[in-house]
């Protein structure tokens, strides 16, 4: 049986805990990232609404939608590649301590029986889909929308 250096395993709980800081801190960025795209949309959408519905000459609103989304796509895949990053390496370091409940913070599949079922239900959806899918969403709505008023 190996035997595991204290001190070794104090500095990898430093850096665990810098790594679940890290990874905690993109949750709030991603949350208004989704907030802003959706709200610069709502907004695009009424702006073609109050000039008269969707017309060949507001081609240039379209196309800054789409392009405005394509970026946000962008800008909220690489908040959520970093997250993910570092849940590999705090997934790394549970696995080097596998019987020190210290890094095992993430790992709460057994505890998720015990929430409610629509809670399970709609958190089971993981957020990178929807934060990923939903500017793809809307800039494939804005060039479909370039595309018929062409």
């Amino acid at each position: 049986m190996k035997t595991i250096d204290l001190s070794q395993a104090d500095r990898d709980y430093e850096t665990y805990k810098s790594l679940l800081q890290l990874w905690q801190s993109e949750n709030p960025i991603k949350t208004t990232k989704l907030q802003v795209l959706l709200a610069v949309n709502a907004l695009l959408v009424s702006a073609v609404s109050v000039s008269g519905g969707l017309r060949r000459d507001l081609w240039y609103v379209y196309v800054t939608g789409m392009v405005f989304s394509l970026i946000w796509t962008v800008s909220i895949g690489r908040t959520s590649l970093f997250q993910d990053l570092w849940q590999a390496r705090l997934r790394e370091l549970q696995e080097r301590y596998p019987h020190d409940s210290r890094f095992s913070l993430l790992d709460n599949e057994s505890y998720q029986r015990h929430a409610r079922p629509l809670v399970r239900f709609f958190g089971a959806v993981p957020s990178r889909w929807y934060l990923l899918l939903s500017p793809l969403a809307c800039a494939a709505a804005w060039l479909v929308i370039l595309l018929l008023t062409r």
